[in-house]
């Protein structure tokens, strides 16, 4: 088809390699030879007068250039196929596919297990790949990038139009310390918050979290003891040791140690955690898409 001189099949061409990152796979998204998307690559430079993808040891690299056309030529390339094509129905039940999925630590303890149990029932042939989250916002480039098809974690540090979100889990935090803690009485005042060694949680390597954050405003300060990434190795180091940490409430429950520790309430108000399902606006409507966001919303809401 032609349309002003511009061939759309280059646009369908450009989509495939921006999805997939790999010449091979991006020909067979689209029922050509890799011959034929390596041409298909070299007018696509012509066209545009950039080089577009850049052949990297981790696939193919998008320019600026191409990182600025690939949302505009997803979304036009979706209008025509609409209007050109009825919407399929996705079928769970007859599908083949593998969906990716980023997650952060959290939700990839928590959510996961139930999510897979529950996907194995709906479809034999489905199949998950996951990609870690390490910071709020490598979602955000995972995304971009197309290198995952949804992720669920913390809601990035700046919203962007093109990344759509939901809350779909949130978590209260508690304060732990091992049972029969020599230092802890009935309850965990403020006095005694701040005189014990505390275990912070910092998957990227902060040593200033939420609880500092709320000690702040009342300006004070906790001693820290023990620097973790993983947050769901905290539990057990309380219960060995005369440390006390505040996670949230799923973590302690979730350990193997979760009977040898005692919970109290922050002695300082802190915020609930809220995790969010992040998603492109160039998957906003396809079908499968669709489908996969909804099992996880389905999933989230029943803890």
């Amino acid at each position: 088809m032609d349309f002003h001189g511009i061939d759309l099949n280059l646009l369908a061409a450009f989509d495939a390699l921006v999805n997939e990152r790999n010449v091979t796979r991006a020909a067979a998204r689209v029922g050509v030879s890799q011959p034929a998307m390596s041409a298909a690559l070299s007018r696509l430079r012509t066209l545009f007068n950039d080089q577009l993808f850049l052949r990297t040891a981790h696939g193919l690299l998008m320019t600026p250039k191409a990182r600025d056309l690939a949302e505009p030529v997803s979304q036009a390339l979706r209008q025509i196929e609409s209007a050109l094509l009825p919407n399929p129905r996705f079928e769970p039940e007859k599908a083949s596919i593998t969906f990716t999925l980023g997650l952060s630590e959290y939700p990839a303890f928590v959510l996961l297990p139930i999510l897979v149990k529950a996907l194995e029932k709906l479809g034999p042939g489905i199949s998950l790949a996951v990609h870690a989250i390490g910071s709020r916002d490598s979602a955000v480039d995972l995304l971009d990038a197309g290198t995952i098809d949804a992720a669920v974690g913390a809601p990035p540090n700046i919203a962007e139009k093109r990344i759509l979100s939901k809350p779909v889990m949130r978590d209260e935090f508690i304060t732990i310390v091992r049972r029969n803690h020599p230092a802890v009485q009935q309850e965990m005042d403020m006095q005694t918050f701040l005189k014990l060694s505390h275990v912070l949680v910092s998957p990227e390597g902060d040593r200033y979290g939420m609880v500092d954050q709320a000690l702040a405003h009342t300006g004070k300060r906790r001693k820290l003891g023990l620097t973790l990434p993983q947050m769901f190795t905290t539990p057990s180091v309380v219960a060995q040791t005369d440390m006390v940490a505040t996670v949230m409430r799923r973590i302690a429950q979730h350990s193997r140690d979760w009977r040898k520790l005692t919970v109290f309430t922050p002695p300082v108000p802190i915020p609930e955690m809220v995790f969010d399902l992040m998603w492109h606006k160039r998957n906003d409507t396809h079908p499968a898409q669709q489908w996969l966001r909804e099992q996880i919303a389905r999933v989230a809401g029943s803890l």
